[in-house]
């Protein structure tokens, strides 16, 4: 008798670590974040709350010296392809590709998007939110 599981996931570290190479040849690290809040918001360039969410996430990374984030196109698309959109949608934070054969190994993949981590200033998840996110929701976990 042949029995077939499934590959075992190891739960989501309570403090992950994410070193991820950004769309601008820069490297993005976590842990060199410790003492701000940190947003790791999921996202592509076919999603629309995603889109709608991403304004609101760099007014408040601007408004707020304590709060940093870091955008994971979670995307096959051409690199060139999503530096044109971030051209046409700006924002005030890194972008870096995650491409879906290539899951990062400390975050779960995304059940859908947006998905975004609220990280604190201690790097641990404060906050997991599936859907999109606006001002007064990471308000209520950063504060001011």
């Amino acid at each position: 008798m042949l029995v077939m599981s499934a590959p075992s996931h190891a739960a989501m570290p309570t403090t992950p670590t994410l070193h991820v190479a950004t769309l601008d040849g820069k490297t993005f690290d976590l842990a060199a974040q410790r003492g701000k809040w940190v947003i790791v918001n999921y996202w592509a360039t076919w999603c629309v709350p995603c889109i709608k969410e991403m304004p609101d996430i760099s007014r408040f990374v601007a408004a707020h010296r304590n709060v940093a984030a870091i955008g994971l196109a979670y995307d096959d698309s051409d690199p060139a392809d999503i530096k044109a959109f971030v051209a046409k949608h700006p924002v005030a934070y890194p972008i870096a590709q995650v491409v879906l054969d290539k899951p990062l190994k400390d975050f779960d993949e995304p059940k859908g998007l947006p998905t975004t981590y609220v990280i604190a200033p201690d790097g641990k998840v404060a906050k997991l939110f599936i859907g999109p996110v606006t001002a007064a929701l990471l308000s209520a976990v950063i504060g001011r």
